[in-house]
């Protein structure tokens, strides 16, 4: 998906999301009602631009002077809000181009989302904008707010409840409810979420506008997304690159789960991905954090205020409870976090200071630590200094929320914080309000649950491997002719090889005779295997046979597979046999290129043969990249160490792996949108190089793509 890296003027969104001036179309003197909820929100957050309402039946409203009608306004107002039915909205915008307008809000509901007439006057909408050079959000949008100027061009009643903190969190969603109720529960936890964008429809500005613009605003550090659907991936991931290129993580929560497509069935590689684990493995590409729920969501924006993002993170957790290490422990392990033990040297001091703590990690310098507050320090110290965590997270408990320990505790963390500014350190309390935010304010974050902590830690570290300068070199896009029909074993081995993959030596044949004299020349063993157009997986009906040591067992197992095949698939289309010499040791692994209707090419890798379907160890990138990359991919399994020598095995050639992973990946991208999979399995990966013993390609018929079969 790098070909959709283009360029996005994301600033052009300033009149929606800064205008100096706005009108209000179906502006009401009732602050409670759809058109008079902006008003009474502006007003009382004293937006800095000027608030023109328009209602031809009124001459005031809430204390402003009314206009009649658009045409009579005493300006051009750099936005509108249109809050009118949905049959009056087309003469609105017509009206709202005309005097110079340059973004409208289309609060009005009754457009793509009610059927096929609805999505015709959406159509409307959306080319008289375009005619004027405006951009619309919405219709059937909640709207948005701007803290920083004070704008609230949104009716959403959360407002009632009070208006958000001042922050530098920013919130993008498709719905306008639920983005509100992201707003509401970020004000609750204290979170400051100064922008709020709700694309609602999304006929022109999406949730990718919203982020881009979040990354070059001054005002924005972090954003936080929820995404249903993908309606323009290029501008969304260049959206995404620009924030990461910004150092602005985006933390998204994604939903719906869609089906795989019909061509699904054909291929290991696209029932193995699934459309959520290529959103997933994209959206990781290009810097995001995914998240499960609004509780991760804001711990992670909550955490990510505070700019520390460690990279080759490491945990160290100092408790005055063995049970609550261990909780903050497993969570550790669940989320990959790593969580050294500190060195024996510095083990043995600890242990000259307090007998009967505990000073691996975690540390548990016990309750007497907490009478004894040097002691708390002592440890604390040698965490950070001996131990070298780039995380420190201490589980106090509502000790350390008393008022008779609190002030001389927080003494004691703020010297520990100005001598380690650029740890990412974390306090596990219960106490009042004010005593939490004195240790905010002393650059602690903050939690109730140890388990919440270390998710929140281990995200952050997550986050500032993301941001590492990617110096990535994608390899040179072979030549591709697909043939017009999905080519047999022996032709997809052709085309594969043509592109830098290879094969074990084999040759086609078309009688027994041919078979033995081929396996001669290729010497014993060899394996026997049907050809046919028709049949992808070949060994489910008796298609293949192996370990063939001399010519007798060449002449028996030929006899056989046609047996068999001529029973399972009467029908079949047999181009011949093929006869390979059989490679043996090292170990078999999985690749495979799946087309995603949204994002393209993606490649997978994992073990191969019988395993990859039942382990289901498996990891996703986008095509292309180059053999850097790929050689992490291959590593990050959990099955890797049998790739590395585990057991005293020889390790794999892992170069000659990765550069057939990055081929193929090349050769997805240069195959086109005529590629649907690829399924090469098992690929043999030797200590002296690595082969395809199998392909399958699939391919859509000249002329169509896939979703056209």
């Amino acid at each position: 998906m790098r070909d959709l890296a283009m360029n996005y003027d994301f600033a052009a969104l300033d009149a929606l999301l800064s205008p100096r001036s706005v009108a209000i179309i179906g502006a009401s003197d009732d602050p409670t009602r759809i058109g008079g909820r902006p008003i009474a929100a502006m007003l009382q957050a004293g937006y800095q631009g000027r608030l023109l309402p328009v209602n031809s039946g009124r001459s005031m409203v809430q204390g402003l002077v009314c206009h009649p009608d658009v045409a009579s306004l005493p300006e051009a107002p750099e936005a509108g809000i249109v809050a009118v039915a949905a049959q009056h909205a087309p003469g609105v915008v017509e009206a709202l181009g005309r005097r110079g307008c340059r973004a409208v809000t289309l609060f009005s509901a009754g457009f793509a989302e009610t059927g096929e007439a609805g999505r015709r006057a959406q159509e409307e909408v959306l080319a008289i904008a375009a005619r004027h050079g405006m951009r619309v959000l919405g219709p059937n949008t909640l709207g948005v707010y701007n803290l920083a100027t004070g704008y609230f061009g949104t009716f959403s009643s959360s407002l009632e409840l009070a208006l958000p903190l001042p922050g530098r969190v920013g919130i993008a969603s498709q719905s306008g409810a639920f983005g509100a109720h992201l707003s509401v529960l970020a004000r609750e936890r204290g979170i400051g979420a100064s922008v709020l964008v709700t694309t609602g429809n999304e006929a022109d500005v999406t949730v990718a506008d919203a982020i881009g613009w979040m990354a070059g605003s001054d005002a924005v550090d972090v954003i936080c997304a929820y995404q249903e659907g993908f309606n323009d991936p290029a501008r969304l991931l260049a959206a995404l690159d620009a924030a990461r290129a910004a150092g602005k993580p985006v933390f998204m929560l994604k939903s719906g789960r869609s089906q795989l497509g019909a061509s699904a069935a054909a291929s290991h590689t696209a029932s193995l991905a699934g459309d959520d684990a290529v959103a997933d493995a994209v959206l990781a590409d290009h810097g995001v954090i995914r998240v499960r729920d609004t509780d991760e969501m804001l711990d992670f924006a909550y955490a990510a205020r505070a700019r520390i993002f460690p990279r080759e993170n490491t945990l160290g957790i100092i408790t005055i409870s063995g049970g609550a290490g261990i909780v903050a422990a497993d969570e550790a392990e669940l989320a990959g976090l790593p969580m050294p033990p500190m060195p024996r040297a510095a083990q043995d001091r600890l242990r000259e200071v307090l007998p009967y703590g505990a000073p691996g990690n975690p540390l548990d310098c016990t309750a007497q630590a907490l009478n004894d507050l040097s002691l708390f320090e002592t440890f604390a110290r040698s965490a950070l200094q001996d131990g070298g965590y780039r995380s420190v997270l201490c589980f106090l408990t509502y000790v350390a929320g008393g008022a008779s320990l609190a002030p001389r505790l927080l003494e004691t963390l703020r010297r520990i914080r100005a001598d380690f500014p650029d740890r990412l350190l974390a306090l596990c309390l219960l106490g009042p309000e004010e005593v939490r935010r004195a240790y905010e304010d002393a650059g602690y974050l903050c939690f109730a649950d140890p388990g919440r902590a270390v998710k929140a830690i281990a995200a952050m570290g997550r986050v500032g491997e993301m941001r590492r300068p990617q110096a990535q070199t994608l390899p040179a896009l072979p030549d591709v002719t697909l043939p017009e029909h999905t080519p047999d074993e022996h032709e997809a081995k052709r085309i594969l090889t043509a592109a830098g993959i290879p094969a074990a030596p084999e040759r086609i044949v078309n009688s027994v005779e041919e078979a033995v004299a081929a396996a001669d020349d290729l010497s014993f063993p060899v394996v026997l295997k049907i050809v046919s157009p028709d049949i992808l997986h070949k060994s489910d009906i008796g298609g293949v046979r192996l370990g063939l040591a001399d010519g007798e067992a060449v002449r028996a197992a030929y006899r056989g597979i046609l047996s068999d095949v001529g029973r399972a698939a009467p029908d079949a289309r047999i181009a011949g046999m093929l006869v390979a010499r059989q490679l043996t040791g090292g170990v078999e692994c999985f690749m495979g290129i799946s087309r995603d209707p949204t994002f393209g090419p993606v490649a997978a890798f994992g073990l191969g043969g019988i395993f990859v379907e039942v382990l289901k160890d498996i990891v996703l990138r986008p095509c292309p990249f180059d053999e850097a990359a790929a050689r992490e991919m291959i590593l990050s399994i959990r099955s890797a160490p049998l790739l590395t020598g585990a057991r005293n095995r020889p390790p794999v050639d892992l170069d000659a792996l990765a550069a057939i992973l990055s081929r193929l990946s090349a050769f997805a991208v240069a195959a086109g949108p005529r590629l649907l999979s690829v399924d090469l399995n098992p690929v043999l990966a030797r200590p002296d190089g690595a082969w395809a013993l199998d392909a399958v390609v699939e391919v859509a018929e000249d002329g169509m793509e896939d979703g056209e079969k």
